[in-house]
């Protein structure tokens, strides 16, 4: 409270509650937060209550597309080792889906539009999926170390399986047999929220008032790690090309 109306009308006017504009805005702000997180809080709660609602049996079955997987080759499936690589298989097979059975995409090339297989490789390893996968010590000496950019641009250390041609890729018709239950009063209040939130633009504001961040700043910090990493496995050549394109585009920028 402004100390001019205490010393105006006493200490007897801080009973009445009076607050300064200033304070008045500032509850404003507070109680608008805290509606946007009462909203977040009823939404992470309607979603939980939507994943538990269970699935119903789908008769009869129907087929949406084509699924394509890794399986043992038949020189292998029939050797003494066929378990020893089905429990490696199982941890780093991958799964792809078409509506095509050839699995083959559009691509331009030279421009023209042309149809190729999409390609399919078994799954990379971090160091952190060798320990939740549990691999033992005889099934890690069957992976090599190999570094590659990930979806950032950052340099990551990945596990690769050294035999892949002990694999094979099949083709099989992606049968659905069950779907989840549906409860159209979540799924339209799900939708409110999220076109409240959306349309209105609150979706930074809550992202800052639960992480302290509206979601932009993580790009600066990818942009440093990305900096620091941009020389690493380049030729003097390259190095070199790069600091003179560099130093070209900060020029103009001046002129």
């Amino acid at each position: 409270m402004d100390t001019k109306l205490i010393r105006q009308y006493g200490e007897d006017i801080l009973c009445y509650r009076h607050r300064a504009a200033r304070k008045k805005k500032r509850m404003q702000y507070e109680d608008f937060d805290k509606q946007l997180i009462h909203l977040h809080k009823e939404e992470r709660q309607l979603s939980k209550q939507k994943r538990n609602l269970g699935w119903e049996a789908l008769t009869p079955p129907i087929q949406r597309g084509w699924k394509r997987f890794f399986v043992l080759r038949e020189d292998v499936a029939r050797s003494k080792h066929k378990v020893f690589f089905e429990n490696i298989l199982q941890k780093i097979n991958t799964y792809d889906f078409s509506w095509r059975k050839d699995f083959k995409q559009k691509k331009r090339i030279r421009g023209r539009k042309i149809y190729v297989v999409k390609p399919q490789s078994l799954l990379k390893l971090s160091e952190l999926d060798l320990v939740k996968l549990e691999f033992n010590e005889l099934e890690k000496q069957f992976f090599y170390e190999a570094w590659e950019t990930d979806c950032r641009g950052l340099f990551v250390k990945r596990f690769v399986f050294k035999e892949p041609w002990r694999f094979v890729l099949r083709v099989k018709p992606n049968m659905v047999d069950k779907v989840r239950k549906r409860d159209n009063l979540i799924e339209a209040r799900l939708q409110e929220i999220d076109d409240y939130l959306s349309k209105n633009r609150f979706t930074g504001r809550l992202n800052k008032i639960l992480h302290g961040s509206d979601g932009n700043s993580w790009l600066k910090f990818y942009e440093k790690e990305k900096e620091k990493y941009r020389f690493k496995n380049k030729s003097l050549n390259q190095i070199l090309n790069l600091i003179n394109e560099q130093q070209w585009n900060s020029g103009n920028g001046e002129n």
